[in-house]
């Protein structure tokens, strides 16, 4: 492994996720802005928002003063040594802080004392997925706590909302995590939410939703249906951007699932704002870079 190499492209990926906000995030935040009442709160809140994307872009500033948990997803080959690519995924975590494209804001849950690389038990975040490959595909999704705080998980059944083990339940799972986080979470954002698993596993599946296109749909055809219809109805609870209220509420919903046990039916939602900071490559065995993605 050339790890100078992969270090200064792991420290590119993640200047270019915390700066530059991705293409189909972008392109959904305009779509809003022309949709929106001219003059209104949400058209304000859309073109604050618009503007510091630019601004961030140009100026490689992180687009949020909260850079947010550092999460790295690989697909590497069979074999590949993963423990020499944490070390040095870890170096890169720690130049890029020093440089700016990452604040220090990483903490000891037990003292409040800072780690100031964001090096620490915990941080970075890293998972790993083996298989028939001879590139290394990287994706790095940068989640601030603001919209960590609003994420929900629920059990089914639930009397105060009326949901059922169904997809009729899961859906007002959803809407009713959406409308508590108001504009705690930053609005207008995505939800990533996983019917069954574990409490644990349901989480980080609803965080993997986070790795698909804002323009995909799931293949499975009962959740592509119910990611259109949420999206569509998230629209009338006006929460609008920033919860200032108006259009649009959330930007997308992406929904998977896992098996569970037949005492257990959990719904986990998970909220992204709209910095919705993600970005990934492909990457050679030493680290040089192939292409990258979104």
């Amino acid at each position: 492994m050339k790890t100078d190499c992969w270090e200064r492209n792991l420290i590119e990926l993640i200047r270019r996720t915390s700066t530059d906000l991705p293409a189909d995030i972008e392109i959904a935040l305009r779509r809003a802005l022309r949709s929106a009442r001219r003059g209104s709160r949400a058209a304000w809140a859309l073109e604050s928002v618009l503007r510091s994307a630019e601004i961030s872009r140009r100026d490689d500033l992180p687009l949020c003063q909260d850079t947010g948990t550092v999460a790295f997803h690989f697909g590497v080959p069979v074999g590949f040594d993963t423990n020499a690519l944490v070390s040095v995924t870890r170096s890169a975590v720690g130049r890029a802080t020093r440089l700016g494209y990452l604040r220090e804001n990483t903490l000891d849950s037990i003292t409040g004392a800072p780690f100031l690389s964001n090096v620490a038990h915990g941080s970075p975040v890293f998972h790993f997925v083996q298989g028939a490959r001879k590139d290394v595909v990287v994706r790095l999704v940068l989640k601030g706590g603001g919209c960590e705080n609003v994420g929900a998980q629920y059990s089914l059944p639930d009397e105060s909302l009326g949901a059922g083990r169904d997809l009729e339940g899961v859906r007002r799972c959803i809407l009713d995590a959406v409308c508590k986080a108001q504009g705690k979470g930053c609005a207008p954002g995505v939800v990533g939410v996983c019917v069954g698993g574990d409490r644990a596993t349901g989480y980080a599946h609803a965080k993997e939703q986070f790795l698909r296109k804002l323009n995909d749909r799931s293949p499975n055809r009962a959740l592509a249906r119910l990611e259109s219809a949420v999206l569509r109805q998230s629209g009338r609870l006006e929460i609008g951007p920033m919860g200032l209220g108006g259009r649009p509420s959330l930007l997308g919903v992406k929904i998977g699932s896992l098996s569970r046990l037949p005492a257990s039916f959990f719904v986990s939602v998970s909220y992204m704002c709209w910095a919705f900071r993600r970005r990934g490559g492909v990457f050679g065995p030493e680290g040089g870079l192939r292409r990258w993605l979104y």
